[in-house]
């Protein structure tokens, strides 16, 4: 009986295999990448309303069918969602009630009545975020004393100063250049409907006390600062302010890509035509024109509906469909993943970016998370690629092997002084930035992580790549520090810890299994520990914020695929093969496992800011379940 079942068991996981393969070979496109929808929450969506109406281009773009959108994304308790099931976000909720007033609802309309209560029982636009604020203001719905004051001059620092634009994120500096421009000019445009948001103020619109948020320590020095940046502004006395206009100006022009986008990012691309908008720049500019094509580029348009993506994917989507595809059993030079291997070796970066800055000794070799961005390669990106042409068996191989090489030597003088590797520079780690008054979303630097020093260090454990062994050796170092008590690993960029500990596992048994298996067993029991009855494994986008959730949460396709790889690589490293959870894993996969091949999850499991801003990549529960499959076949 025990052999029949396993039989049955065999033939399902087999089953599972190919429909899975079949069902992802149906979504590539004709040039070779695979590319899903990344979704977040609706402020970006209401953010592009908003932009259309300031340049009065709103007529040439179907925002109708905004609001069916948006109105669909609606819950139960009137307001909007940061993520899946938390209940609903102030600032999400006042950003989208702001965009259907300005696609014309009027505030007696029922969902905005709804909206309006659920809004002022959270405290109103007083208590958003100074994001929301700021939109706010741009059409007088909130009065500019209240946002922060940034001195242009920060633009003329040189490079060797102590701080620079280039100690910020990637991300922050490429949306805060632009907003030097706008919060030096404070522009308030007259769009069409005018509205006004008095209703949203639970104190009343005339008794809001316009100041920054004060902790009642000594950092709020910093909010002492803003009064006295404001002062300067009121006093018409701001040393190289046109200087420091131009400087940005210049900075915004040379960083916008041939194809029209900052960054690759919705909020640099919305904050950057807002620069020009507030610089007299004209809809028909060429700069313009090109920049909103950009935005139009990340919509998804249907017959009744128009909502707008926060990045596309398509680099990082491709790289794992190759190795799910691989290593669940398809050839290496099967025709469609040749054309895939070529694609992303044409994508290749080797122009110099914004890393160049404070990493003169590198040379370009990176891949970016998008279509185009050749000032932001990002080091999780370009492991993942290199280990998708590893797998691969290419016309060229010499030139695969080289591009691979270039790719690895890049990430190797990328290299953070603690011995880890952060997303997109190199030892970006100044945290007093996160105390400035604008950066409620604490997401001001990019230090080094042990999930992205994870991947780099699986890279080297199983591709013909070579990196000096004293980076190495720094680079596990680095990873065993991060280890948490109870044998888990912070997750900065997948929900969290399931994503992080699987990383990490994976990582140490391909590249020093022998040497750690005390801390690798530890990950392991970590994971043991948090799989659900179901058999899958989820975890809460609330656990950033409540450490007590950690590994808790409604199972997942994708992360109970996270789980079960680092099971496998902590099996095979050890000996300790946890084989009735990894069963129980498989099962859960096959049972929810969809006729067409497909899985389904509403959950968000990938993280953009923790604590303020969350992704659902409409891949993940697709080749995540195959990787995590075929490896289990594999055994």
């Amino acid at each position: 009986m025990q052999i029949q079942e396993r039989q049955t068991t065999r033939k399902l996981l087999v089953d599972a295999i190919a429909k899975s393969q079949q069902y992802l070979f149906s979504q590539q496109y004709p040039e070779g990448y695979w590319w899903a929808e990344l979704e977040s929450n609706v402020t970006i969506t209401a953010e592009v309303v908003l932009l259309h109406k300031i340049w009065q281009t709103d007529k040439t773009r179907p925002l109708e069918k905004v609001i069916p959108y948006l109105l669909s994304q609606q819950k139960e308790h009137g307001g909007w969602e940061l993520f899946y099931g938390d209940g609903g976000d102030l600032s999400t909720s006042v950003e989208a009630y702001m965009a259907l007033r300005l696609l014309g609802i009027p505030n007696s309309n029922h969902d905005l009545q709804r909206a309006q209560e659920f809004i002022i029982n959270k405290g109103g636009i007083s208590k958003s975020r100074i994001f929301t604020k700021l939109h706010l203001a741009l059409i007088g719905c909130y009065d500019w004393k209240g946002v922060p004051s940034i001195p242009p001059w920060i633009m003329l620092f040189p490079d060797n100063f102590p701080f620079t634009i280039y100690e910020m994120s990637s991300w922050a500096r490429s949306s805060t250049v632009p907003l030097l421009i706008v919060f030096d000019q404070k522009p308030v445009y007259n769009v069409n409907p005018s509205i006004n948001l008095d209703e949203l103020y639970t104190e009343g619109s005339e008794n809001v006390l316009y100041e920054m948020p004060k902790n009642n320590d000594w950092t709020d020095i910093v909010g002492l600062l803003d009064q006295a940046f404001k002062l300067a502004e009121n006093l018409n006395f701001v040393p190289f302010r046109n200087e420091g206009l131009k400087a940005a100006e210049k900075w915004i022009l040379e960083r916008q890509e041939i194809s029209g986008d900052w960054g690759g990012i919705i909020p640099a691309m919305l904050n950057s035509l807002l620069a020009l908008r507030c610089l007299n720049y004209k809809a028909s500019d060429p700069e313009v024109f090109r920049g909103l094509k950009a935005v139009d580029d990340f919509t998804i348009a249907s017959e009744h509906s128009y909502s707008v993506q926060p990045c596309v994917s398509p680099v990082w989507d491709t790289a794992w469909v190759v190795r799910a595809m691989v290593e669940s059993g398809i050839k290496p030079d099967h025709p469609d993943l040749i054309k895939a291997g070529q694609w992303l070796i044409h994508k290749q970066i080797l122009d110099y970016g914004d890393w160049y800055i404070k990493n003169k000794d590198g040379k370009p070799g990176g891949w970016a998370f998008e279509f185009i961005n050749r000032f932001y390669p990002d080091l999780d990106d370009s492991a993942v690629v290199v280990m998708a042409l590893d797998l691969l068996s290419l016309p060229d191989e010499q030139a695969k092997v080289s591009c691979m090489q270039r790719g690895t030597d890049w990430m190797a003088s990328m290299q953070c002084k603690q011995g880890g590797w952060a997303a997109f520079d190199i030892d970006n780690d100044q945290d007093w930035l996160n105390l400035l008054p604008y950066a409620d979303l604490k997401a001001m630097i990019d230090p080094n992580t042990a999930d992205v020093t994870a991947r780099v260090l699986e890279m080297l454990g199983t591709c013909q790549v070579t990196m000096d062994e004293t980076r190495i050796r720094r680079a596990i170092d680095y990873l065993l520090k991060e280890q948490e008590s109870d044998g888990s690993w912070f997750g900065r960029w997948g929900v969290n810890y399931i994503y992080g500990t699987s990383g990490a596992l994976v990582a140490l048994a391909n590249i020093a299994s022998m040497q750690y298996g005390e801390q690798i067993n530890k990950g392991a029991n970590w994971l043991l520990s948090c799989q659900n009855s179901d058999g899958g494994w989820g975890e809460t986008c609330r656990s950033y914020n409540d450490h007590s959730l950690k590994g808790q949460g409604t199972s997942t396709a994708s992360q109970t695929a996270w789980a079960l790889m680092g099971l496998i690589a902590a099996g095979k490293a050890t000996g300790n093969m946890a084989k009735s959870a990894l069963d129980k894993g498989v099962n859960y996969l096959l049972k929810t496992q969809l006729p067409d091949g497909n899985w389904n999850e509403s959950e968000f499991t990938g993280t953009g800011f923790p604590g303020h801003f969350y992704l659902k990549y409409h891949f993940y529960q697709q080749y995540f379940p195959l990787l995590a499959l075929g490896r289990y076949s594999n055994l």
